[in-house]
């Protein structure tokens, strides 16, 4: 793994993470903490849905997107040598480290900064049922995983220090407080929810949100819906974002909100970049995985079975019926949300 030394130019880098949404987000702290200590200003290469991601933020000044098009075959060969040369004098921040990634590092002219994926960690993690690496896993989350390239490992800045930012504009957030104008009662919070995630086994199914949502009116909690997933029932409409918001706007929403209630997703970590306290639910990921939301007020509900972790992603199916989740009731998530809120 090359690691930065007084040789690799500290004016400027070039950042590789291409997804998926949630990784991008954890991107953003890393940069923004290299650039407060050494001036450095990175041009992030990312999928083309994640450039919003990093506008206004003061350590980026270029961001360049690729659809998926822009990444097969022979368009993404000349695509990454046209980088290159372009940038042949800057180092390669490789966030990501997969095969598209490689491809790019490989022809890379200048020094190529890696990020630790603690790998075979994680799978030797997974396969012992938690018995190996614990320790070490819980030691780095992702933010400070992707630093280690640039620090020593004794050096890396806490979770704290890297925690992601997304930079609003005044009109962003303003432009959010009167959308939500309607909802929002004199004197009461108002949240937001987020029903939805890559794998279903990472989240309720609608069944639970319904009732969860049910629990909020009985206690005088106003709420709204955000992200991008199956429409909701009519009677949910009024209170409802979900596809109807690009990624800034969905940014600048969360933003507005007391709290955010979701499962491992991407909006989780947009919550804690806009400084909104997230309320995550966790099934079949864990904390060891390095995505556990790194803000102050940020809380994880999670339940203590042998079964847990059951893969690195949450993807699969589950002969317990994703007991996981379903044992988390909205009941308790009711009740975690009140003292969040008190």
């Amino acid at each position: 793994m090359a690691r930065y030394s007084s040789k690799i130019s500290n004016r400027h880098m070039v950042a590789v993470r291409f997804s998926s949404m949630g990784d991008v987000v954890l991107t953003t702290g890393v940069l923004l903490d290299w650039h407060k200590k050494h001036g450095t200003m990175f041009t992030v290469i990312t999928k083309e849905a994640f450039e919003p991601l990093f506008a206004n933020h003061p350590a980026v000044h270029n961001v360049i997107g690729f659809d998926e098009d822009d990444l097969r075959g022979q368009t993404m060969t000349i695509n990454f040598r046209g980088l290159m040369e372009k940038y042949r004098d800057s180092p390669l921040l490789d966030l990501h480290r997969n095969l598209r990634s490689a491809m790019l590092a490989r022809i890379w002219r200048d020094a190529i900064i890696c990020y630790n994926k603690m790998a075979l960690a994680r799978r030797l993690f997974l396969w012992s049922k938690g018995r190996f690496f614990g320790e070490e896993l819980r030691r780095y989350n992702v933010p400070q995983r992707y630093a280690i390239g640039l620090y020593d490992k004794k050096d890396v800045p806490s979770a704290a220090e890297l925690r992601p930012r997304i930079f609003l504009s005044e009109e962003e957030t303003s432009r959010a407080q009167a959308q939500l104008t309607a909802l929002r009662r004199e004197g009461s919070p108002l949240v937001a929810l987020h029903p939805f995630a890559t794998h279903e086994a990472k989240t309720w199914p609608m069944k639970e949100w319904m009732h969860f949502a049910g629990l909020l009116r009985q206690e005088g909690i106003s709420y709204f819906w955000v992200g991008q997933g199956e429409d909701l029932p009519e009677e949910e409409k009024s209170r409802s974002f979900v596809n109807e918001t690009g990624l800034r706007e969905l940014c600048a929403l969360v933003g507005a909100a007391d709290v955010l209630v979701t499962g491992d997703s991407g909006p989780m970590h947009i919550a804690t970049a806009v400084d909104t306290p997230a309320l995550a639910m966790f099934g079949p990921t864990c904390r060891e995985w390095g995505f556990f939301p790194s803000g102050e007020r940020d809380k994880v509900v999670q339940l203590d079975m042998p079964c847990r972790p059951c893969s690195l992603h949450g993807a699969g199916t589950c002969p317990k019926g994703n007991a996981c989740i379903m044992n988390i009731t909205p009941e308790r998530m009711l009740e975690e949300l009140r003292t969040m809120l008190s």
